[in-house]
């Protein structure tokens, strides 16, 4: 039997400020895929270049030069000429931040019988979006378990 939803309560936002809130977290969550990427490049080859972001990304070289851009002005990575992207301290901090919010999910969906793959693979959307109120809960829930 599957549980009842939940009316909203009196704290929803209206709807259009959730969906504004919505559109910033997708915007955020973009960057925080691309600054944990390129920890990974980082850590797995030295340097993380444009051209393996885009493949691993699935997207192309301008988009990528574009999301680099966008992490330059915000102070999480640095590039050098005819040399890749590098993490700024704040950026390595963001990676390893998304990295641990990641590793939480995963194992709270396996703890509530979520396959393994499965848990991965939702995961990845849901580390971005999950509050910390939530993640605390979720902890606390591993820890009892």
């Amino acid at each position: 039997m599957q549980a009842p939803l939940l009316p909203l309560d009196d704290d929803t936002p209206p709807a259009p400020d959730r969906f504004v809130q919505a559109r910033s977290a997708q915007s955020v969550a973009l960057l925080e895929d691309y600054v944990e990427l390129i920890g990974d490049l980082t850590a797995e080859m030295g340097e993380a270049r444009i051209t393996d972001i885009a493949q691993r990304m699935g997207v192309t070289h301008p988009t990528v030069t574009k999301a680099m851009a966008r992490l330059k002005r915000e102070g999480l990575a640095v590039s050098r000429p005819y040399r890749g992207v590098f993490l700024t301290e704040a950026g390595a901090e963001l990676a390893e931040r998304v990295r641990l919010r990641h590793r939480v999910v995963v194992s709270f969906l396996v703890a509530v019988g979520v396959p393994a793959e499965t848990a991965e693979l939702d995961a990845e959307g849901m580390e971005h979006h999950v509050s910390d109120a939530t993640l605390a809960a979720f902890e606390a829930f591993l820890t009892r378990a």
